[in-house]
């Protein structure tokens, strides 16, 4: 099981995040997508990004994987500084503490489900087993299912579970139920407080499905650029139907 709400309060927080600033362009043309973000993240967390498209939340989670760089500020990793990496650090950085799951599935169409999630863990130093990481996410049954016979929302929980098989400390989600009906976003989600409480994985999950918000323990509001809102659950909703 994840760490316990106590716990992650006394834990070091995984993120430390001071005065993030994106700017693309110069000039006139330049577009400010992220204007001075702060926040801390506690390790094992579950926490939720919402705003409007365009607010910063897509690229905080970028800078923050490793996939884009800050224009100033700083985000600490733990004590290490990912705004200071180079090329190789961040790739260092992305194949060993970072899991990715977005938008669409990016799944490869000729390979089944479990062999999807082996080309993740073949090069992984403690992986899972992608029988294990599909359980997880409730697809037991479709170890052997190409991406063809899967419906979206398996194809996603798919994603996930090649995501975390390698057994990453933080999880970054950028509009995972983006592409399925809400019903099925829900599923998706499930699977994601699974992953959080069971693992003790920190999550970030961007989503309009307002379902996830009372299971995170945190709440970030976004606009224009900026966190304008905080919210914490003291105390979290119980862990989402797993109704697969």
């Amino acid at each position: 099981m994840g760490p316990t709400a106590a716990a992650r309060a006394l834990a070091p927080p995984v993120y430390r995040v001071e005065g993030l600033t994106k700017t693309y362009g110069t000039g006139a043309n330049a577009v400010q997508a992220l204007r001075g973000v702060d926040l801390v993240a506690q390790a094992g967390a579950m926490i939720v990004l919402l705003g409007p498209s365009g607010s910063g939340k897509s690229t905080l989670l970028n800078i923050l994987g490793g996939l884009d760089h800050a224009t100033a500020g700083h985000a600490w990793f733990h004590d290490r500084d990912v705004t200071a990496f180079d090329d190789d650090a961040l790739t260092e950085y992305r194949r060993r503490s970072v899991g990715f799951v977005f938008q669409f599935y990016n799944l490869v169409a000729s390979l089944t489900a479990r062999e999807n999630i082996a080309l993740i863990t073949e090069i992984s130093d403690h992986p899972m087993d992608p029988a294990a990481a599909l359980a997880l996410v409730g697809l037991e049954t479709r170890l052997d299912h190409f991406p063809a016979q899967l419906s979206g929302g398996e194809q996603q929980r798919v994603a996930i579970a090649r995501a975390i098989a390698k057994r990453p400390e933080v999880l970054l989600c950028d509009e995972p139920t983006g592409a399925l009906d809400s019903h099925t976003g829900t599923r998706v989600l499930a699977a994601l407080d699974q992953v959080n409480r069971e693992l003790g994985t920190t999550v970030f999950v961007i989503t309009h499905n307002a379902v996830i918000a009372d299971v995170a323990d945190e709440v970030l509001l976004f606009g224009d650029g900026r966190i304008t809102g905080r919210r914490h659950n003291a105390r979290r909703a119980a862990p989402l139907a797993l109704t697969w």
